[in-house]
Parts: structure tokens; sequence; C-alpha cells
């Protein structure tokens, strides 16, 4: 009997086999300060863990007195397999907070003296007790909230006694519904009950090692003794607690490599900041700087709609942004297409998904990627229709949300109570309010926003059931959820993915459909700033990226069926989509007829579609030949006020209101704050703020 031959057990060159040359200089650049700007598929992962076997086999690095630092375990867990596959075993992979646990829990005993304190899992317990000393009302959806702000004050080593300052100037909105002198007491006490209960939360994780590691050196040299190379994964996404904690680790030594990707910072709102990452070659002198831009994940196609996204961006991101090369062969052109209203949306996209599967494609392999957790109901019952399973991530399905299940059994106890003829509508939403819902979404974001938006979602269905079936009551409505509840339980396996665009960064899929791509959505209401709005853009950016053979993008132009048409697609796609996409019910064009050859945005006026120069013209989305469409007189009136209002604010003008935003004003010329509120860039906060001096201006003589 013969025996295969064994497989060779991996050296020090044969690790570099099949690497790119900028993947290569990474592996084989052991030594000093190494920066890694790494584009979305461009084998980030791959060209670190090359780079750790090559220094183990060749034998420049001891894997145990290695730390690879990655920001979630399944990262930690990934690069682990490779390492191990690569014959290197022994590498320390883990998050911040699992290294830092693990020395905290080491040298505690040493330094403070003692177990180290129990640590609990989740901080809504300890933020409801913090609410209740201070009789503030404790519902889950500002709980929520209110934990996501103390966990924010930690990450950004921001003091209690000066949260007010520094969240005024961080735009922090109002944090669970609450002004921000009654939050910043709110962290006190939420400090003060973990004293009482002798606790501690994962930040304190960072924080107490940090502290041990300032204030022993004994300490902080034995960690700096057994780690002697240290990677970070994910750079961009660092706050600026981690940083300080990379900084004693590292003690001023220069063994560190770091890889990031600016365009992919989407966690700002949590304490995340690309600063860090931007200015790595400044704070170490001699850095070796590489940048991955070969995309082996995506189509050309793909890739050029990515890079033409991310090509209108501006600020200080923008000009670290990477022009990905795609390295696949062609595939289909994204498609643009425009729906009358969310649930056309919705059932369009299931049966386009539900074509694929009858095609032969694996459901697994399809995701629908949104802005808000609100938006899965529409696409949950549309693919329930079509007979197509799904696996919502990083969420509850719509029926298993605990205010949705509450609301469900207000609505049934009204209904047995209801009396014939009444209003459908107008009784849902007299019930509904007692759950927390009004005709206007709270400002800002966080669960709060999130809660509204699933009762909102129950609106809907009220106005879309009284529509379809006059007559239709309280008892009507309870038994249309109900059936609806039941149908979306049923467990699959093989499922499409929808999830949001934050739950979906680092995953990737076949074919990727985005929807409610329009203004309002995304990007959201709530971004007001310029910073806000770049955001938004590189979610986008993120979500088209996460495709490898086709993307597709939708919006509707109205939340309900028969609604006023009163969205417009994003200003994202300005330039991207053909001129045609939204004109009728859909566009399938290509994404090349916005874009060159190399996928840099054309920009073409609004009027006439002619390409539009450099300057001016791009400014106002007009060509020279096409008059303005907006009385100039009132534009002016507008332009003047605003820079009024920022010189007296001492800001600057743009984070006012835009110039896009003035036009936007000027055109429609709304007569009440109502329809001033469904411009794009007038959110609740500006709409409160300058509403009636904005009316004043568009109508001085009424």
């Amino acid at each position: 009997m013969t025996t295969a031959p064994a497989t060779p057990a991996p050296t020090a060159d044969s690790v570099l086999d099949g690497l790119d040359p900028e993947q290569r200089q990474v592996a084989t650049t052991l030594d000093g300060p190494v920066c890694v700007l790494a584009g979305a598929g461009t084998g980030k992962t791959r060209a670190i863990t090359h780079r750790i076997a090559y220094g183990v086999h060749s034998g420049a690095y001891v894997p145990n007195r290695v730390l690879a630092v990655t920001f979630t375990a399944r990262a930690a867990g990934e690069m682990r397999t490779r390492l191990r596959d690569l014959g290197v075993a022994g590498v320390q992979a883990r998050t911040f907070h699992a290294a830092a646990l693990r020395q905290l829990q080491f040298f505690w005993p040493q330094a403070v003296g003692g177990a180290l304190p129990p640590l609990v899992e989740h901080k809504a317990p300890l933020v409801a007790d913090a609410c209740n000393r201070l009789r503030l009302p404790a519902d889950r959806a500002r709980v929520r909230d209110l934990a996501a702000e103390v966990e924010w004050t930690k990450v950004m080593l921001v003091d209690p006694d000066d949260y007010v300052r520094a969240a005024t100037r961080a735009g922090r909105g109002e944090p669970g519904g609450l002004d921000l002198a009654t939050v910043a007491r709110l962290v006190r006490t939420y400090e003060d009950v973990k004293s009482d209960r002798a606790v501690i939360d994962f930040e304190d994780v960072l924080l107490l090692t940090a502290g041990v590691l300032d204030e022993r050196p004994e300490v902080a040299a034995t960690v700096r003794q057994q780690y002697r190379h240290f990677v970070v994964d994910e750079y961009q996404d660092v706050s600026p607690l981690q940083q300080r904690l990379l900084d004693l680790w590292t003690g001023g030594r220069q063994d560190l490599c770091v890889v990031g990707d600016a365009s992919q910072t989407i966690y700002s709102f949590a304490g995340a900041t690309p600063e860090h990452l931007l200015d790595f070659p400044r704070r170490h002198p001699g850095t070796t700087l590489v940048k991955l831009v070969r995309d082996y994940r995506s189509t050309p196609e793909v890739v050029g709609l990515a890079n033409s996204v991310l090509s209108q961006a501006t600020g200080r991101h923008a000009r670290a942004r990477l022009e990905l090369i795609a390295q696949r062969p062609s595939g289909p052109p994204p498609s643009f297409t425009a729906y009358d209203d969310d649930v056309a949306e919705a059932s369009g996209v299931a049966h386009r998904i539900a074509a694929e599967v009858r095609a032969g494609r694996s459901a697994k392999d399809v995701a629908v990627l949104f802005r808000t957790n609100g938006q899965s109901q529409a696409l949950e019952a549309a693919l329930a229709d079509v007979g197509v399973g799904y696996v919502l991530r990083g969420g509850e399905r719509f029926f298993a949300r605990r205010e949705v299940r509450d609301a469900l059994v207000l609505l049934r106890g009204a209904a047995r109570a209801a009396l014939p003829g009444h209003d459908l509508g107008a009784e849902v939403r007299a019930v509904l309010t007692s759950a927390g819902w009004a005709e206007r979404p709270p400002a800002g974001g966080g669960a709060v926003r999130e809660r509204w938006e699933s009762l909102q979602a129950l609106v809907v269905l009220a106005d879309e059931l009284a529509e379809s079936r006059p007559g239709a009551g309280l008892a009507d409505l309870s038994a249309e959820l109900e059936e609806r509840a039941s149908a979306q339980h049923a467990p699959t396996v093989d499922g499409v993915t929808l999830a949001s665009l934050h739950a979906a960064k680092g995953l990737e899929w076949d074919v990727v459909f985005l929807v409610g791509v329009s203004e309002g959505l995304l990007p959201i209401s709530f971004a007001e700033t310029a910073d806000e709005v770049e955001e938004e853009r590189r979610l986008l950016y993120v979500g088209v990226t996460r495709a490898r053979e086709a993307v597709h993008l939708s919006w509707a132009g109205a939340r309900t069926p028969g609604g006023r048409a009163g969205r417009k697609p994003s200003r994202f796609l300005d330039g991207l989509r053909p001129q045609t996409a939204g004109a009728g019910r859909r566009s399938g064009a290509g994404a090349t007829s916005g874009t060159s050859r190399r996928g840099a945005v054309v920009s073409r006026c609004r009027g006439c579609g002619a390409v539009l120069a450099a300057g001016a013209e791009r400014k106002t989305g007009r060509c020279s030949n096409c008059p303005p469409t907006y009385d100039e007189a009132v534009y002016e009136r507008l332009r003047e006020w605003r820079t009024g209002v920022a010189r007296a604010g001492a800001v600057p003008a743009y984070t006012v209101f835009t110039d896009a935003t003035l036009t936007a004003i000027a055109e429609a010329a709304p007569e009440d704050l109502d329809g001033l509120s469904r411009i794009a860039g007038v959110g609740p906060a500006k709409l409160e703020r300058w509403g009636a001096d904005l009316l004043a201006l568009l109508h001085p003589d009424d």
C-alpha cells in the first residue's frame, strides 16, 4: 500500500508564495513602525498573518512574544486559524478587551490585592438603577441609549465633570431624550451604583489595566518584556482609551504594525476615530507606509461604483481614500431602481431574490442591507410572501422586538373595547401614543429612535390595511399582525441575510441589495454636520464593497402606497446613477452611465444633463445654459441669513445649512413647518431652532 506524500512544512520562503508585491512588502518588513492602509477586499488579514508567519519562520519573532489585536472575537479566531495553517502556534491573537482582561486578572492580586471584582456583562441593570436613584423614567430604549452614552464617556476618557462640555463639542445631542446636564448626573450616579455593587464593566477592564500599567512600573516592564511585537487590525476604529492602552503596552518601542482604512470608519458615534491611523506616520518617524489597493473580492463594476462613491467625499478622510483596482473578471453592472413606495421596494427586491434562488443561487449568498432596523419589517414580510427564508443579523426580527410585542398586547386589548365605524389609523395612533409613538420622530439616533421606527411601522401597516380593506377595525389589524408574526418566525437554515449597514461590516456576499438609498435614510435625517454626512457616505461605501459579484441599489418615492412621493434619491448617487433613474418605476442601466471608465464621478446638470465644469457649475448643480429653478432673490436672502447666523455662533456656514440644502429650500418654498421638515438637511433640531426664521424669509409678506 502506498502512502500519500506528506505536505511539506511551511518555511519562511513558502509563506511568501502567492502574495502580491504590496502584501509581500508588508510580510517582509519585520522591524520598525509599519502602517498598512488596506482598502476593502485587498487581503489585509492575509498580509498581516503572513507577516507574523514569516517573522516566526525566519527566526525574527518568538510566537508567544507577538500580540495581535483585533476588534472582534470572530476576527481573532480567524487569525489564529490562518496562523495555524501557516505552521505557527502560540501567537496571542485577541481583542483589546480579552488581552487586557487576561493581564488584569494576573496582575490585580499583586498590584491591588485581593480578587478582581466581578465583571458585569450588561450595563442595563446598573443604568436602570442609576435612573431610579435620579427618579428618571427607565424604559428599555432609554436605558440602552444611556448605556451607550456611559460607554462613550469611558472610551473617550471623558470625566463626568467635563461631560457637558465634551458632549456639546462632539454633538452628542440628547442621549435618551435627556439634556446633557442630566446625563452628566446619570454618568456619575452609574459609577456610584457600580461601586456600591463592587463590580466593574467592560470599559473598566481597559481603564484599570491602563491604570495598573501606568502606576506600577514593574508590571509595565513585565508586560513589555512578554510582548515584543504588536499588530493591530482595524486601526481606524481605535478609541482614545484603546490607544492609551496600546501606548502603555509598547512603552515607546517601535515594534508595531497597524492596519486600517479611514474610508471604513463608521463607528465614530461609539468613540472610534481614524485620527490615530492618519497621524501614525507623524507620531512614529521612520514609518514604512504600505498601501493595499488590489481588490480581490469584487468585480470591476462593483469596485468602480465603490471608487465613485468615495470620489465625492470631502474632509480629511477623503484625502486618505484609496483608489481600488479590481482583480476579478468582469460581472454585471450595478443596477439602480426607483420604486413608488417602501412596500413596492420590498416586494420588488424579494421577487428579484426569489428569481436568483430559482436560478440556482444559494439564499445564503445574498444580502439585503439597510440603514435602520425599522426598515426590516417590510423586507421580512415580502420575503415571507415569496417563500424565501431569511436570517436577521445584528438585531431581533421585527415581531420579536420588545416594543412590537408590547404594542400588540395594547392593540389586542383596545380591539376588545373598540366600537365599529371608527377610523383605524386614528385609533392605532391613539393606542400607540401610550407606548411612546409620536407624530414626529425623536431627534438623533439610538434605541429611542429605533423604538419609534418600529411603532411607526405598525402605524403604516394600519394605514395600508385601512386602504385595502375599508371598514377594517382594530380586531382585523390584530389578527393580521398575529398572522404575520406567526409566518415570519419559521426557522430558516439557508436564508437571505437581512442586516443594517453597521452590522454588515467585515462580511461579504455574492449579491448585495442596498435598499432605501434616499435622502432622509442615507444620509439619515439626523446627520446634520458635514462630518456626520460624510460618515453616512462611508456607510454606503461599506455596503457597496460587501458585494462580490453584483450590487443593486434602490429607493422609494413614498413611505406608504399612495402616499406623497416626497423622497429623493440619495445625494450620494448624484453623478453615479443613470440620468433616467427615477423617471420610471425602475432603471436597470449600468453604473457606467454616470461615471468615467476609471470610475471617477461625472457631475451633470440637473436641468439638461450636460457635463458640468468645475467650480461654480458643480456647486450649483446647473450649467450656465440652464436658469435656476428657484427665486434667486429668495436664495440670496437665505444665504445672507445663514452668514449672520454662522457669524453669531462663530461656526462655519455649512454647519448651519449647506448650499445644497438652501437651494432645496428655495426651490420647494414650503409654506409651513411640515413642508420644511420634508427637505433633506432640515433635521428636527434645525427645524425647531430656525424653522420660523426660514418661513419668514421665504414668505416675507405673509
